[in-house]
Parts: C-alpha cells; structure tokens; sequence
C-alpha cells in the first residue's frame, strides 16, 4: 500500500531500497528555506542496522502490513524460543534477538503475538504485563516519606525494579514489560 511521506508514524513498517524497515521516530521538519520534510529514524527489521532517511511530502513509499497471529511459548533452548501458534498447532522458532532485553519475562504457555510477513516471521510481541514474585527487597529506612520513596526490588526472573515500601520477598507483582516498572501489587 502506498502512502505519502508525511503519512508516516512510528510503528510502521516500511519497504525501503529493498528492505523492511520498522519506523521508530518522525519528526516534521520545516526548514527556513526549501520545502518541509519528514525526518525518519528507521531500523531495518531483518539486519537491525539503523537509518535515517528524509520523506518529502509529495514523496510516496510502501507501507507493508504484518501478518499478527498468537502463539503460545512453549520453552527456549540456549538462544532459541520455541512457539506454536494457537489455531493450527504449527511451530515455530524464533531467536531471542527478536525480543530483546523483553526475553526475561517470557513464561511457559504466555500467549504472545508474532508478526510474520510473507510467512517468514519478523518480531514478538510480549503481553503489557506479567505478574512475578519479589525474591530479594531492600528494608524500609525509617524516617523515608511513604509518598516519594521505592526500594529496590529482584524479581524471580533476576529483573531488578523500584517498588513501594511496603513490598517484600514473597509478595507477587505486576510488573510492565516494555518500561521494566512496577504497576501494582498482584491480587491472588
């Protein structure tokens, strides 16, 4: 599909000189003279090199729209992780390179979104969030102001994150898995 240069948002996915790029930043760009243009930051999904390319308005480019299915994770073996897709049973499998610093919060049987294109799968998309317990917490300091104050935290998983005072070993957490931040205590 064919859109404008000035159409492009981040998330998108590109065809550019022969690649598929995944739009990270735009920024509209009106210089004082000439005409105004669209600053793209890009990182080429397959190679994860890194691009920034401008788009001139009157420019047209290929937005490529990914398939999305749900897989369910099965279990990693050294670099690899393992999915099998939840209609048809088919599997698949992926590297950790795909996921990124997000690979620590995969469980057994966490449903997740792969995007494939052209059926050759692309990246993972990880659930919002994920409900860990506390193993290790630092103790409170008294005199700290409740209001202001996080202590550091180790999760199960070996993620260190700032959670309220309140909060010790033992207790589960919800934890957002794209900022690595606490969100709330988990209700049993």
């Amino acid at each position: 599909m064919k859109i404008n240069g000035n159409e492009i948002r981040p998330g998108m996915v590109l065809e550019h000189q022969d690649k598929l790029w995944r739009v990270l930043k735009t920024e509209h760009v009106k210089p004082g003279k000439g005409p105004a243009y669209l600053q793209a930051e890009m990182k080429a999904i397959v190679e994860g090199t890194k691009l920034n390319e401008r788009f001139r308005a009157a420019e047209t480019v290929e937005r490529v729209r990914l398939d999305e299915a749900q897989y369910q994770f099965l279990y990693a073996e050294d670099n690899l992780l393992h999915f099998m897709e939840q209609e048809n049973f088919e599997q698949v499998t992926l590297t950790k390179d795909m996921l990124g610093d997000q690979a620590v919060f995969l469980q057994e049987g966490m449903i997740c979104t792969v995007e494939t294109y052209e059926g050759r799968a692309l990246g993972v998309s990880l659930p919002e969030t994920v409900v860990l317990e506390v193993v290790e917490a630092d103790p409170v300091v008294k005199g700290q102001t409740a209001a202001a104050s996080y202590k550091p935290a180790i999760l199960d998983n070996g993620v260190r994150v700032m959670v309220p005072p309140h909060i010790e070993a033992g207790t589960r957490v919800v934890v957002n898995t794209t900022e690595f931040s606490y969100v709330e205590r988990a209700r049993d």
